[in-house]
């Protein structure tokens, strides 16, 4: 089963699921401080597949021919560069800034080839089966991302991470302002919803970020995404809650 996904241009996109949850649990953990020895032999653990996968992943898009990545690429292929960002920003807590800023500048090289592949091939939603769309909500998931990296790796949100906050609000109101795309994925519960529920929750947590820096009425554009999260999240539940009821009545 592993293998398949392995083989599958759109499954080996979800190899760094587990991992990059790893480095977030991680990061967030309240028993283990950045500068133990455990922090450090976890990073290694859950950091080297990362690196891994894209010695795989990467490689192939440079060596397969120039038509390869235009027929591979999708919004899913975006999870690479997020296990790279999130490993720079676990590393950067815990002082290694030259590991934070090889993996971020990895991740954000390639993350600047997908985008502009990307953008050149989805005009639309018809080259992703529908309940596959929320998955469009990675396109801003990878700079609020970044934009959190950047900031533990020069230690204060900086310019740089402004604007790679301010990209992840664009995209993000533009796919808020296109619900149409997401109509037949909404029908009924699917699993496909988390794509909701990350992009949403690291572009609050950068939001919360950018609130700490200004001031004045720009503070409330940094507190509107937290609130709109945390009823996305509770719709989320909502739904999970529901689909459960439909598969067993007698609950």
């Amino acid at each position: 089963m592993v293998k398949v996904e392995f083989l599958n241009h759109v499954g080996v996109n979800y190899l760094f699921a587990p991992w990059i949850s790893w480095l977030l649990l991680l990061q967030s953990a309240p028993f283990v401080a950045p500068k133990e020895v455990s922090y450090l032999v976890l990073w290694w653990i859950f950091a080297v597949p990362v690196v891994a996968l894209d010695v795989k992943i990467y490689g192939q898009w440079f060596t397969k021919g120039k038509k390869f990545l235009s027929t591979v690429a999708n919004p899913t292929s975006q999870i690479s560069v997020i296990g790279n960002l999130v490993g720079a920003q676990a590393a950067a807590n815990m002082g290694w800034k030259e590991c934070a800023v090889c993996l971020f500048s990895l991740g954000m090289v390639h993350y600047l080839v997908l985008f502009v592949t990307l953008y050149q091939r989805l005009s639309g939603g018809n080259r992703l089966p529908a309940m596959l769309r929320p998955v469009f909500f990675l396109f801003f998931a990878a700079p609020s991302v970044a934009s959190l990296a950047w900031a533990s790796i020069a230690g204060a949100f900086d310019t740089a991470s402004k604007m790679l906050f301010f990209l992840s609000l664009f995209f993000f109101t533009s796919l808020v302002c296109r619900p149409a795309l997401f109509k037949r994925s909404m029908r009924r519960f699917n699993v496909a919803w988390w794509a909701y529920s990350f992009p949403l929750t690291v572009l609050a947590l950068a939001s919360t970020e950018y609130a700490q820096e200004v001031k004045g009425i720009l503070k409330l554009q940094g507190l509107y995404v937290p609130l709109l999260s945390t009823l996305q999240q509770q719709l989320f539940v909502t739904g999970f809650a529901d689909c459960n009821i439909d598969m067993h009545p007698s609950l």
